[in-house]
């Protein structure tokens, strides 16, 4: 089983060989315009535009907690829009983010990762705006990518 790779440096700009997922937490109200979410956007617009029509469009769809859009933004590099945050401000029940959907859409991008051969790239997902914490997300990442045999690397700011 491989373990996860901590770095120092922006999670949008993965300097591995071969195809590579960026892979973040959205909420599952359409908002987009905080967080890490922004580092994407300053790079690719295709990323928020794609994400708004999903949700616009969910009626129809399956935008909702635990679903994963990948959107490919440049020939090797493909970013995997994940829900699993609910709304944007914590409430009685706790913070935003949902593990049970964090961990439902790493299983996603899990299987994209394999059939692509790909290597995934994060920040600390969950651990923001969404109020999550490491100690809760980290296993999460080990059962459904280092178990797979999947690289992934996180990234710190340095």
């Amino acid at each position: 089983m491989r373990e996860i790779i901590c770095l120092t440096g922006d999670a949008t700009a993965p300097e591995t060989k071969g195809l590579k997922i960026i892979a973040h937490v959205c909420n599952d109200i359409g908002a987009w315009g905080k967080g890490f979410v922004m580092a994407i956007s300053n790079r690719w617009p295709e990323p928020e535009s794609q994400y708004k029509e999903w949700h616009k469009e969910k009626e129809t769809n399956d935008f909702s907690l635990g679903a994963v859009q990948f959107v490919q933004v440049e020939d090797d590099l493909w970013v995997a829009n994940m829900i699993g945050q609910h709304d944007t401000r914590p409430t009685e029940e706790g913070p935003p983010i949902r593990y049970a959907a964090v961990e439902e859409c790493l299983g996603k991008v899990g299987d994209k990762a394999l059939s692509l051969n790909g290597t995934i790239h994060m920040p600390r997902i969950g651990c923001g705006l969404a109020g999550g914490k490491w100690e809760e997300i980290e296993p999460i990442i080990i059962r459904q990518l280092c178990a797979k045999d999947i690289a992934v690397y996180v990234y710190d700011r340095g």
